[in-house]
């Protein structure tokens, strides 16, 4: 099993003076909201405080990349830091040899819904094959991977279980070490920082592309680390070199990097959904709307017999970090099939407090108030809630009138455990 920190980084130590000296202004936490072009965003046209991997790469020279025949799994969010595609600078980049592209789910532009399988191509900008990893296959296989020295990772994860591009990128190492080649992180930072560790770890038995492997709905991790923590502990054996952010600390949030904020999918369109997505995510297994079809996917959730007002006052107003207002709004042909056309009325989730907001605990608030008020209206899509979930316990639960207290008390000793774990592969 081998693990490394390219030696092509900077001492994240060295851009510190500078970074808090330009980001006190606009850190976490200021302003109401999460969204990096609302409050507590950042002037358009600052320069980054933050370089990603790939600016690393570029800065420094080809690192565990230099000679090497590579295959490179990114899509729209792999971009420097003046917003060149990692596609075109590792395809110009004179040190090595750029030969077959990857796509995961959404497609390497990012514009397909969520589920909608990728077809296979070639890039019309360098003429590359681009191989679907979410059609008929989501792994690279061995014929895929003739003719490469390397697979290389650059996608903009959110920080959340249910986000499927790490568990491309899982996949990706396994049949990268299975075939003998070198797998290589181009790092991100964790858009909603790396701070907070927070749901329940999932269920093994509860295995999918929604969940490969036992770590949190929000596990605060960035996408190499979470890749050093699976290698190490699952046993994938992989030649693993990550190549990390310059100047990232774990407490930054997306709008603290001054880095390009490209939506990473179709619905998640600005920071604030990021922030509610590892809790509001769960919704999508039953019959609300997250507001896919709106401005605010996974900002609000609701459906045309709820009873939002009375949701509203049963919780408080809202919980911790969080304040909740009633609302209408009517979903455009929304990608999950639900209540398109027709007028919703739901509930808002703005972040007030970055620190104190657990969107997972509020998510199981919100499905067990809305238990009480409407036994007979809320149904679950049982397995594709249970996947998300990682568990049907919380299901069970829910169905059963427990409380949230009730439902998430197990929890604890889960976060408590992974957290022990992954002190050991952070790198920030």
């Amino acid at each position: 099993m081998h693990s490394h920190v390219s030696r092509y980084r900077r001492p994240w130590q060295y851009g510190l003076t500078l970074l808090f000296a330009l980001t006190a202004a606009c850190g976490p936490g200021s302003g109401t909201d999460a969204s990096g072009d609302r409050a507590g965003g950042v002037a358009a046209g600052s320069a980054p405080t933050v370089l990603a991997g790939i600016d690393v790469l570029v800065r420094d020279g080809a690192g565990p990349l230099a000679g090497l025949r590579v295959g490179l799994i990114t899509n729209h969010t792999g971009v420097t830091a003046d917003g060149r595609s990692t596609v075109d600078v590792l395809h110009e980049h004179p040190d090595l040899d750029l030969v077959a592209l990857f796509g995961p789910e959404h497609g390497i532009r990012g514009t397909a819904e969520a589920g909608v399988a990728i077809d296979s191509g070639v890039d019309a900008g360098t003429g590359l094959p681009v191989h679907s990893l979410y059609g008929e296959t989501r792994v690279p296989g061995p014929g895929l991977l003739e003719g490469l020295d390397a697979l290389a990772f650059d996608i903009q994860d959110i920080g959340a279980r249910y986000y499927t591009y790490v568990w491309t990128m899982a996949l990706s190492m396994r049949a990268a070490a299975e075939a003998g080649r070198r797998f290589v992180v181009l790092d991100r930072p964790n858009p909603i920082g790396g701070d907070l560790v927070q749901g329940n770890v999932l269920d093994a038995a509860f295995a999918t592309f929604v969940g490969l492997y036992p770590v949190p709905m929000r596990h605060g991790l960035t996408a190499g680390e979470l890749a050093r923590l699976i290698n190490a502990e699952f046993e994938i054996g992989a030649d693993l070199h990550v190549v990390p952010v310059d100047g990232w600390r774990r407490s930054d949030w997306f709008d603290a990097t001054r880095l390009p904020w490209l939506a990473p999918s179709p619905n998640m369109p600005h920071l604030e959904s990021a922030a509610h997505y590892p809790g509001t995510c769960l919704f999508e297994g039953t019959n609300l709307s997250v507001g896919r079809g709106t401005d605010r996917p996974f900002q609000q959730i609701g459906a045309p017999w709820l009873d939002a007002a009375a949701l509203v006052q049963t919780l408080g107003g809202g919980s911790p970090g969080v304040r909740m207002d009633t609302v209408s709004f009517t979903p455009t042909t929304p990608g999950d099939g639900k209540h398109g056309g027709v007028v919703v009325r739901g509930v808002r989730f703005t972040v007030v407090d970055r620190a104190s907001y657990d969107p997972t605990q509020t998510a199981i608030a919100t499905l067990a108030a809305i238990r009480r008020l409407h036994a007979d209206q809320l149904t679950f899509r049982e397995s594709h809630f249970d996947r998300l979930a990682g568990t049907d316990a919380v299901r069970r639960g829910i169905l059963e009138g427990r409380s949230a207290e009730e439902i998430t008390a197990p929890w604890a000793a889960q976060l408590a455990a992974f957290r022990i774990a992954r002190d050991r592969y952070l790198l920030y």
